[in-house]
């Protein structure tokens, strides 16, 4: 899925980091002008760090979120968590998450926005040599920045993560009692794979919902080294904004709304054929 997802990720991220006035007119124009310059390949630009965090950030994120409901149940596995509570481990569980998302992510953002150079021309003095790939863009940040730079942007990381893992959670959850209400008598365990499926997409869109405008800070900050913190780049954004231009806080919501169904329902179908087999075993 990551394969299939990363070139919505690559322009939402675009779309977020423009400069003002925006080099594109929207999610098509982006994908036409990066095709039309970097080719196919300009739109997997940094696929290589989700892909060797993908696994690890899923392992974390179930893991977490299983400790904190059984923390909530208090040692009674059996007690049925409210939703609530099942959004209230998920919140727990993306606190520990955006330690992984951060540097994951950051990577994945530098390569992202850094665009291949026009035929012909000339290199510019004093510019950042390109990076050569996701390992190169790491050692050299370290290098630079310490650790701190690989955590760029935490504060504000942590800021979406928190309340996207509880709808994203409490969406899930909510939504597979309401299809097992209507089709299954109230069991859960009855739904079908397109109704996991269906309920998986469904909290992809509603992890989004409470923390888009976290993640475009996230982006700018991670990508531009200007702003002092996300407090500062936050202000930058807000004055953008003004005039009425509060879309600027929605820029690339379109492929994120198109890569979050199908990559969702994918992510929580998986593990629960996971957790069905480890149940079996």
């Amino acid at each position: 899925m990551t394969h299939i997802g990363h070139p919505f990720d690559t322009l939402k991220v675009r779309l977020q980091t423009q400069s003002n006035p925006p080099k594109y007119s929207g999610a098509m124009d982006c994908l036409r002008v990066t095709l039309k310059e970097e080719g196919p390949a300009g739109l997997y630009r940094g696929v290589t760090s989700p892909l060797m965090g993908i696994g690890i950030c899923n392992a974390v994120m179930f893991a977490a979120n299983g400790h904190f409901r059984r923390m909530l149940q208090g040692g009674d596995e059996t007690k049925t968590l409210s939703l609530v509570q099942m959004g209230v481990a998920g919140s727990m569980a993306g606190g520990v998450m955006a330690f992984v998302n951060c540097p994951v992510e950051l990577l994945k953002v530098k390569l992202q926005t850094q665009f291949k150079p026009a035929p012909g021309s000339l290199p510019v003095p004093g510019a950042i040599k390109p990076y050569t790939g996701v390992l190169d863009a790491g050692i050299r940040t370290f290098r630079q920045q310490g650790f701190r730079g690989l955590y760029r942007g935490m504060d504000i990381t942590l800021l979406r993560d928190v309340p996207s893992y509880f709808s994203y959670f409490v969406t899930y959850e909510g939504g597979k009692r309401l299809l097992a209400h209507f089709n299954h008598a109230g069991q859960v365990d009855q739904l079908t794979t397109p109704e996991l499926l269906l309920a998986g997409g469904i909290a992809g869109f509603g992890a989004w919902v409470p923390c888009y405008p976290q993640d475009v800070v996230k982006s700018r900050m991670q990508s531009n080294l200007s702003y002092k913190n996300s407090w500062d780049c936050f202000q930058s954004l807000k004055a953008e904004a003004r005039g009425g231009n509060w879309k600027v806080w929605f820029k690339g919501f379109g492929p994120t709304m198109a890569r979050a169904f199908p990559a969702n329902a994918a992510t929580f179908f998986f593990y629960e054929m996971t957790m069905k087999f480890m149940k079996g075993v």
